[in-house]
Parts: structure tokens; C-alpha cells; sequence
């Protein structure tokens, strides 16, 4: 008996070594489209916590009947020269491009072949003229594809790919991550895990919708390694989404000065008790209510215990945090930062 129990516990180790994580690439996502330039606080950050990888949402595709493709939100943010004392001269910069999915829903391969080549196109040309020509090694494609267009979305992948002669990842959300046989696996080098935004905002007023830990652990109980190279996000973001009249009205990424006017009502709700105007486009009224959805240290340490637990990664990955904003990390201190990183690997 004891000898089986030395065998077991030996087995267990050896077990838990090969699925071990050794080597943790640091990155951030910069989902801005209205910055020209990186701030001095959010540079500081990038060269305090080493990170070596910045995914840039270059531009959005969507469509409509009369544009068909278009591209839409795209970024004004630039470098300006490589001999700037710049801690991204220090990052690999990957062009990120969002797809709407109903790009897939109206388009034929022709106008797939034609999306290929303006991507492609798009991506040299902010390359060159935002970011000096920096050299680009991968693309990452964003969409949220589902099972009635996971075809199309497949063939724009293998058509772009030979016109970048880049590396090309994707992002994965949890429902394709878990049913791969029914959501297909898509035709690229390597898959980012999405493990947030798990919920429609607008359909659960119970839970928070960034960041629900039941919710994870739900989509996250196979113990199949995925067929590809599997990386991993997480959030570091918080957002308030405003009720009048009891009628959806807007989101509010920056609300920090306004919490002092919020009484809470329930979990998650609060009460705005003062009218308050917070820029052009936003203004709250007494009686008007808040959705504060946040996500705090503890959360994101209790995801991390739980994706560890539950997916097989290589022995070396690369965490990106979405994303890269002063304010919104204001809300955690550079240890915990560097922690989350840090805690793949132990």
C-alpha cells in the first residue's frame, strides 16, 4: 500500500511538471482610438513591468448595406521616432484588427478575397506611416464568430495569411474554446484565450459581466488540450453602464469622479443622488441608475487559480492584460500587476 501511494504521489508530480508554465511573455492590449500617443504614466508602466508585447487595435470592420466592408475606429495613435527614450521601442507592436461578425454574415468569398486585401493593405500602410515601419512579425485577427459563419470567417484566415507572410493569431472566446468540434478551430498559428466580457451585459443585471467566476469555470472544465497553441487575456478594466428611466443609455469607462454622487441600492447597482454632467455626451440626473461592473485583485488571482487548474497551456505563453490606460489601472498598484503575470509560473 504504501509503495502504490509512493507511486501516485510520484505520478501526480510528474503530471503536474509537464503541464507546468516556465517561460510567461508580458503584453497589454491598447484598445484607444482617440490617443496620439502613449502617456508618460502608461510608459512608465510598460518599461516597469518589462513588457515585450503591445497588441494596437489598428482599425474595426464593419458593413452595412450601402458601404458593404468598411473600416471604421481606427487609431490615431502613433510613434514618432525609434530613438525616443521610450519603452515601447523595447515592444514588439502586433497589428490587431476587430471584425464584426456580421462582416461574415454578408459577404461572399469574392468579397472575403477583397476584405483580405484591404486588411492587409491597411495594416502596411498604418505601419509605416503611424509607427515608423516597425517591423511586424504577427497579425492578431478579433471576431466573435459563431457556428453559421465559423466557414467564411476560416477562408478570410487562409487568405490573409499568404498576403501578410506574417504569423496570424486569433482571439478565442470561451464557447469555441470549449466546443471545438461544433465552433471549428480556426486555421491560424496560435489562439488568445478571452477569458472576459463572459456575459451579455444587457441580459444578466445580476452578475458582473466583465469578469463572473462561476461563469468561467462553466466553459473551462475539460481538461482537453486545445489543438493549437493556447495564450491567455485578462481584464484589468472597469466600466459603469447608465440607466435612465430605466431604459439602457450608455457606457462610462472613466467614472471615478462621479462615485462619490452613487448610493448603493444592491449588489452591483447604484443610485445616482446628485445631477452631475461628465463630458459632452453624458449627463446624470437624481434617480438615475449605475451598473458599476469592477474588477479588483482578488478576482483576477481567483481566475488565474482557476484557468491554471483547468487548461493545458505549452510551456511558454504569452498573458496580455486588457488594457493599457492610466486610469483604469490606477485601480491596482505595480506588484499586483507584476503578480499577475508572475502567478502563471508558480
Amino acid at each position: 500500500m504504501k509503495k502504490i501511494l509512493l507511486f501516485l504521489s510520484f505520478l501526480l508530480f510528474v503530471l503536474s511538471c509537464e503541464n507546468k508554465i516556465e517561460k510567461v511573455d508580458r503584453a497589454f492590449y491598447y484598445w484607444k482610438t482617440d490617443g496620439y500617443s502613449i502617456s508618460n504614466k502608461e510608459s512608465q508602466i510598460l518599461k516597469d513591468q518589462n513588457v515585450k508585447k503591445l497588441y494596437i487595435k489598428y482599425f474595426e470592420v464593419d458593413f452595412t448595406e450601402a458601404m458593404g466592408n468598411y473600416p471604421v475606429s481606427k487609431t490615431d495613435l502613433r510613434i514618432s521616432s525609434y530613438s525616443d527614450e521610450n519603452s515601447m521601442i523595447n515592444c514588439e507592436i502586433i497589428p490587431t484588427v476587430y471584425i464584426k461578425n456580421i462582416v461574415f454574415k454578408k459577404s461572399t468569398e469574392k468579397d472575403l478575397d477583397k476584405l483580405a486585401d484591404d486588411v492587409n493593405f491597411l495594416i502596411n500602410k498604418f505601419s509605416k506611416e503611424k509607427f515608423n515601419s516597425r517591423v511586424v512579425s504577427e497579425i492578431q485577427i478579433d471576431c466573435d464568430w459563431t457556428a453559421s459563419t465559423k466557414d467564411k470567417y476560416f477562408y478570410f484566415l487562409k487568405k490573409l495569411k499568404p498576403l501578410t507572410q506574417k504569423e496570424i493569431s486569433c482571439t478565442l472566446r470561451l464557447y469555441p474554446y470549449k466546443y471545438p468540434d461544433k465552433m471549428g478551430v480556426p486555421p491560424v498559428d496560435k489562439v488568445i484565450l478571452m477569458c472576459y466580457n463572459l456575459i451579455n451585459p444587457l441580459e444578466d443585471d445580476s452578475k458582473n459581466s466583465i469578469l463572473d467566476l462561476n461563469e468561467l469555470k462553466s466553459y473551462l472544465n475539460t481538461r482537453k488540450k486545445y489543438p493549437l497553441h493556447l495564450d491567455v487575456a485578462l481584464p484589468l478594466y472597469s466600466w459603469m453602464q447608465i440607466y435612465q428611466n430605466n431604459q439602457f443609455s450608455g457606457v462610462l469607462y472613466n467614472g471615478n469622479e462621479i462615485k462619490k454622487y452613487l448610493k448603493p441600492i444592491k449588489p452591483l447597482w447604484y443610485e445616482v443622488t446628485k445631477d452631475t454632467v461628465i463630458d459632452y455626451k453624458n449627463y446624470l440626473r437624481v434617480g438615475d441608475k449605475i451598473k458599476y461592473e469592477e474588477i479588483t485583485t482578488s478576482q483576477i488571482d481567483q481566475a488565474i487559480a482557476i484557468i491554471k487548474k483547468n487548461v493545458k497551456f505549452d510551456k511558454e505563453i504569452t498573458v496580455t492584460l486588457f488594457h493599457l490606460d492610466e486610469n483604469q489601472l490606477k485601480n491596482y498598484t505595480d506588484a499586483e500587476i507584476s503578480h499577475f503575470y508572475n502567478d502563471f509560473t508558480k
